[in-house]
């Protein structure tokens, strides 16, 4: 099979056909044809880091620099639906950014709503699946009405994930999650010795979205913030100089390729 000028082994034209099937726009040998469609991972999570630095080495007010970064979300999202990456999980707010200035926290979280406001319709129109993993004790409740409100918009969207991480910390989530389990085995409802990792990820924020396979951190920061622990366990890190306002297209081509060209092993030995 020949895509966009790229021969294809009968595998490889399975594995296109299947990203074709879920989303049409798919197309990652128009845009990789230096990566076989199998090496493209399912689901990528991003820490969008440096939007901050971004406005400042600018002179600019650190809410340019967020506002800037919620444009980059929507190309960077964009992208990988064409790749036939199918979820993207993106850091957008962490429990711990609650300590920033409360001027900061206010324009985040407007803007947030704006973000949410803004992209429904497209969401709907493409097919977008919307999630939002996290607390939401605490966020603003035009936030939390409007993040009901765009994921019962988009609950039937089948070409793509986009998950996003408001109020969220990997150490509550596995706690939460931890306390789920006990309830139900305090009160009979399973057996606390048939607890397993199944079992336990099925009660995390994440349930039935597939482990990321592709962690990528931008502003060349070198730590994962308490962010998907248990579910980044195997992923592959992916570490851009780049701060997340300036990290579009080409910078997420080249984290794919730098991930299509590494053995994943998950605890074995590979070939040779």
């Amino acid at each position: 099979m020949s895509t966009t000028g790229v021969n294809l082994s009968e595998t490889e034209r399975a594995v296109v056909e299947a990203m074709r099937a879920r989303n049409p726009r798919a197309d990652p040998t128009g845009h990789l044809p230096d990566v076989p469609p199998s090496r493209i991972p399912r689901h990528v999570a991003i820490i969008m880091d440096g939007n901050g630095r971004w406005a400042e080495a600018r002179g600019l007010p650190r809410i340019f620099g967020h506002r800037n970064g919620a444009a980059a979300v929507r190309e960077v999202v964009e992208h990988a639906g064409v790749l036939g990456i199918e979820a993207v999980t993106l850091f957008s707010f962490s429990q711990e950014n609650w300590k920033r200035p409360k001027d900061e926290i206010d324009a985040l979280m407007t803007l947030c709503l704006a973000y949410l406001e803004g992209e429904r319709d497209a969401m709907v129109r493409k097919g977008i699946r919307f999630k939002v993993i996290g607390r939401r004790e605490g966020l603003p409740e035009a936030v939390v009405l409007a993040i009901q409100d765009v994921t019962e918009a988009t609950a039937g969207g089948k070409a793509g994930t986009l998950c996003l991480a408001i109020n969220y910390g990997s150490r509550a989530e596995i706690v939460d999650a931890a306390k789920s389990l006990a309830r139900d085995a305090a009160r009979g409802r399973l057996d606390a010795d048939a607890i397993d990792e199944a079992m336990f990820a099925d009660r995390l924020d994440t349930a039935g979205m597939p482990d990321p396979d592709l962690l990528i951190r931008t502003a060349g920061e070198m730590r994962v913030s308490n962010y998907l622990l248990w579910q980044i366990s195997y992923a592959e890190l992916y570490v851009s100089p780049v701060c997340w306002p300036d990290f579009g297209p080409e910078q997420l081509n080249d984290a794919v390729r730098a991930y299509a060209g590494r053995d994943r092993r998950f605890g074995g030995i590979g070939p040779g």
